[in-house]
């Protein structure tokens, strides 16, 4: 499986060749992806499943493609990179091509690699479309050239009830499959939460992040608590990340505050009923001194 070869961009206005019915018969044991009856789209070259393209930042790669129409009558496509999930601008000598009954095109596109595109192996395919509305689709592997850099952070962790949430960031230029490890402390160091590290169901792609939860069913109802994630994944990428969680039986605390509140009413009740007794006795003993309610 040759790679596309690296080519200035002039290589783009190369002219679309047209082969004859020899061509297809040469070709009718090259893999194709066939839109319909009729017409199909594969590498040039034939022998070639899928196209494979290595360059550093900033080259310019060129490759051919071919659209095969071995129906009787004559077929008219549109080519696009468009959704080729590579991130990378293709460019095609012709975009929409004219095949006549029995013949193949080879049109020339090239693929510009972005200067500041990060290292690592990238997927996609070049869409070819006819008027009815038929496609074809042909596959695509990119490999960027440059250093292989493995950087993963933890962030934003947060106690929600009985959740932990948090963020996983891949930093780095290669794709990462995640571990996991969580300890959780209460007060005086009680440890609460022990979860070895695990493999995670997510594989992070360079310059991605995702956003994650752990179960904690069996969190406490009352405690101070020290959480720590760590995360590791290949080639010693590695992080962790701490945060606190203070966990109050808040309808407790309010029945508790509520009987309080009501004990202090009622003796505040029976407080002000013992001045006002107090308060009323000298003026009883006044009216019996100075027969005043004669």
């Amino acid at each position: 499986m040759p790679p596309a070869q690296s080519a200035a961009p002039s290589a783009v206005r190369s002219a679309v060749r047209v082969l004859g019915l020899a061509a297809l018969t040469l070709l009718a044991t090259a893999p194709r992806a066939s839109a319909a009856e009729g017409w199909s789209l594969a590498p040039a070259g034939g022998g070639r499943p899928s196209f494979y393209a290595e360059g550093a930042p900033g080259a310019v790669l060129q490759d051919t493609v071919s659209v095969t129409n071995s129906g009787g009558h004559p077929v008219t496509v549109r080519l696009t990179g468009t959704g080729t999930g590579t991130g990378v601008p293709v460019t095609f000598a012709e975009p929409t091509v004219r095949v006549p009954a029995r013949t193949r095109a080879d049109v020339p596109f090239t693929m510009t690699v972005p200067a500041g595109a990060a290292p690592g192996d990238r997927s996609g395919a070049l869409v070819a479309e006819d008027a009815d509305g038929r496609t074809a689709t042909a596959r695509i592997r990119l490999r960027v050239g440059g250093p292989a850099l493995s950087a993963l952070t933890v962030e934003h962790v947060v106690v929600h009830g009985d959740r932990i949430t948090y963020e996983l960031v891949n930093r780095g230029t290669t794709v990462l499959a995640p571990k996991l490890a969580v300890r959780a402390h209460g007060l005086f160091g009680r440890v609460l939460l022990d979860r070895a590290a695990r493999t995670l169901p997510v594989r992070l792609a360079p310059g991605t992040r995702t956003e994650l939860s752990e179960p904690w069913p069996g969190r406490p109802a009352l405690d101070a608590v020290d959480v720590r994630l760590t995360a590791t994944a290949a080639d010693g990428a590695h992080d962790t990340a701490d945060t606190e969680a203070r966990f109050v039986p808040w309808g407790a605390v309010a029945g508790v505050a509520g009987a309080l509140t009501a004990g202090a009413a009622v003796t505040a009740v029976r407080l002000r009923g013992r001045r006002a007794g107090r308060v009323a006795e000298p003026l009883s003993m006044d009216v019996e001194l100075t027969g005043a309610a004669r």
